[in-house]
């Protein structure tokens, strides 16, 4: 009987062992998820690098940069003389708006709310096409080659930004927003050519024989 009685408790003895082990494990395994979980929303919450900055601060500006400039379009396509410049600029203006819309878009895949920063450059060159426009005699080749000249560094800001900004997002791993990025960015190549081809078709000779 005593051996039985012995081997019992051994048994018991043993279960209540494994099962000690088996909770001790348990324990740990739930302190470790219980980390990792800690980890997780620790990185969820790290602060903005200063490339992220970078990166947010040059969207902000063009998307300021953008909208002014809808409204200034407007003022350039009214003091135009000839058709063909003031189409090409209202032209421009609509797909102006489009471009706005798609930093709004960048914003959104980025889970950001759209905000606008100042433009100082941009502020500059609409300050300057409108001083172009006061300086020059209406319905004149004169005025329409200086709006062409302003529109032109206009459009040069812009293609630098854009290009930036691209090169950027790609870094940072944002393909969806390069690849709008990249949209927009051929999209002002293209009306600097256009540009060029009006001054050098019609309004730059006109101009000089004024």
């Amino acid at each position: 009987m005593a051996t039985k009685t012995q081997t019992k408790n051994g048994k018991s003895a043993a279960s209540a062992k494994q099962g000690s082990t088996a909770k001790g494990a348990s324990a740990r395994r739930t302190t470790v998820v219980t980390r990792s979980s800690a980890r997780s929303k620790s990185n969820s919450k790290e602060p903005e690098s200063k490339f992220q900055k970078l990166f947010m601060d040059e969207l902000k500006d063009i998307y300021w940069a953008e909208k002014a400039l809808v409204k200034a379009l407007g003022k350039m396509q009214k003091a135009a003389t000839s058709e063909e410049l003031a189409k090409a600029i209202t032209d421009h203006q609509e797909q102006t708006k489009g471009h706005v819309e798609r930093l709004e878009r960048v914003f959104e895949l980025l889970g950001q709310e759209p905000k606008a920063k100042k433009c100082e450059a941009m502020s500059g060159l609409i300050a300057e096409g409108q001083e172009v426009v006061d300086d020059t005699e209406e319905d004149t080749a004169v005025r329409d080659a200086g709006i062409i000249i302003c529109s032109q560094k206009i459009e040069h800001y812009e293609i630098s930004a854009y290009g930036s900004l691209r090169t950027l997002a790609n870094i940072m791993g944002h393909a969806d927003a390069a690849d709008i990025f990249s949209q927009t960015l051929n999209e002002e190549k293209e009306a600097d050519s256009l540009l060029t081809q009006i001054a050098e078709s019609s309004v730059n000779e006109e101009a000089s024989a004024e």
